[in-house]
């Protein structure tokens, strides 16, 4: 992969970095909701049920974080887009849909596939 591709997904990859971290500091601030202020139990209720809802989500954000941290990671030793399985280069219209691929579509496939025969 040229020079010019890995400066895009690089510049793609600090961006959606940026926004996570900043979406994770809006839901810590957000959380300060004084429940006194719902007195009654279905609002209590409702409140805490979106709490929960919204710390899922962080959490798969901060894997994803940590998934957008390690492809960076490739990207400074030069693996980034390169298929662990295979070895091949991973298509540029793969990896602009899913930057943090490790796979190629073709070993994705296959893992899958074997996935579902494991059910």
């Amino acid at each position: 992969m040229d020079r010019k591709k890995l400066d895009q997904f690089r510049d793609l990859l600090m961006e959606k970095a940026s926004d996570l971290t900043s979406g994770a500091e809006t839901t810590r601030s957000g959380m300060t909701h004084d429940e006194s202020l719902f007195p009654d139990p279905v609002d209590r209720a409702l409140l805490e049920s979106n709490r929960n809802f919204q710390l899922r989500l962080r959490d798969r954000e901060r894997r994803l974080l940590r998934k957008i941290q390690e492809a960076l990671g490739r990207l400074e030793t030069g693996t980034f887009g390169i298929c662990d399985e295979c070895g091949e280069e991973i298509e540029t219209e793969r990896l602009r849909a899913r930057p943090v691929t490790t796979l190629c579509i073709e070993c994705k496939e296959e893992q899958e596939r074997l996935e579902k025969m494991e059910l």
